[in-house]
Order: structure tokens, then C-alpha cells, then sequence
């Protein structure tokens, strides 16, 4: 989603360090927290990819398919990891937002950015807009603590519940300015 420098590149940053990150939670000790992780880490690293510059690189056409099979095989994997454990539906989403944008990108006529052309917001993008922006807010109170935690073992970088819900929440942010940027 190629939008202004100014933005790309905090955008590109905030998503590869995000995807980093996971990639270090992979390491967890704890198998549902290491497959949440991994789908996290393609995530992120996918959106940092979308979010470099066209001044920079532009993808070849047949990129965005690519990446449009890739989220997809992604968002069936959620499918069926939220049948057991419905708060990976967020997974799912995320990955048809994914989806959802890279057939956009592939559609365009310049393949480097989308115009709307005057016609306002797309039904389907507002709706991930709405999703994606009460996701960040909602994701955002819960990381203000309530209550000083109890004094237990220092967990390790890649076992902390809160740097993962920061994860997600920079996730979301950044996926509101991808969307924001069609």
C-alpha cells in the first residue's frame, strides 16, 4: 500500500521489527504461544513488504498474486486453528485484509498504488477500517496496567504477554494506515 515516504518507512520499520519480534516468540516454551507467533511473524513481515515505497521498489505484477496465495493459505490455516480457539479469528481476518489487498494492488492499473477515483471508501474497506481501528483501541486499554503484577520469575523476551499484545496492537495500527492508504 504504497502511500507517502513520510509514512512508508516508520510503517516498514514498525512492521519488520514487529515480525522480528515474533520470530523471537517462536522460541517460546509454549507450543499454542510459538504457532500464534509464527502466523504474527508473516504477518508483519508481509505488511512491511507492502509498505515500501514505490519510489523504492515496486513489485512485479505477478507479486501480488503471489501474496494474495500466500495470505490465503494463511487465512485457511486460521480458519481452522479458530475452531478449537476462537480468539484466532482475529488471524483470519488479518490475513483476508492480506488477501484483500493484494488482489486491490494486483487489480490496479498502475499496480503502484490504487485511485479511487473519487468514489469514496469501498464497502469492504471501510469495514476492515472499522474492524481494524476498534482492534487498536480495544488492544490499546488493555495494555494500560490495572494492578501491580505479583512478584514472579523474570519471563523471558519471548514469553511476555504484554510485549505480544504490543505486537498485535502495532500490527493493527499498521494495518489501519495500509487501509487508510488505498
Amino acid at each position: 500500500m504504497h502511500g507517502p515516504v513520510s509514512t512508508a518507512w516508520p510503517l516498514v520499520a514498525l512492521c519488520a521489527v514487529t515480525g522480528a519480534y515474533c520470530l523471537l516468540r517462536m522460541r517460546s516454551a509454549v507450543e499454542e504461544q510459538r504457532r500464534a507467533a509464527g502466523g504474527e511473524a508473516l504477518m508483519g513481515f508481509g505488511m512491511a513488504a507492502m509498505a515500501v515505497p514505490a519510489a523504492v521498489f515496486t513489485p512485479p505484477r505477478w507479486a501480488w498474486p503471489v501474496y494474495a496465495a500466500v495470505f490465503g493459505a494463511a487465512a485457511v490455516r486460521a480458519l481452522w486453528t479458530a475452531r478449537g480457539a476462537p480468539h484466532h479469528l482475529h488471524h483470519l481476518v488479518g490475513s483476508a485484509a492480506m488477501v484483500y489487498m493484494s488482489v486491490v494492488m494486483a487489480a490496479s492499473p498502475s499496480a503502484a498504488h490504487h485511485v479511487h477515483g473519487g468514489t469514496g471508501v469501498p464497502l469492504l474497506t471501510g469495514a476492515l477500517l472499522l474492524y481494524f481501528t476498534g482492534y487498536v483501541l480495544l488492544s490499546g486499554a488493555r495494555l494500560v496496567p490495572t494492578a501491580t503484577p505479583p512478584a514472579t520469575a523474570p519471563a523471558r523476551w519471548g514469553d511476555r504477554p504484554e510485549l505480544a499484545r504490543a505486537c498485535r496492537l502495532s500490527m493493527g495500527i499498521g494495518m489501519v494506515a495500509m487501509l487508510l492508504a488505498m
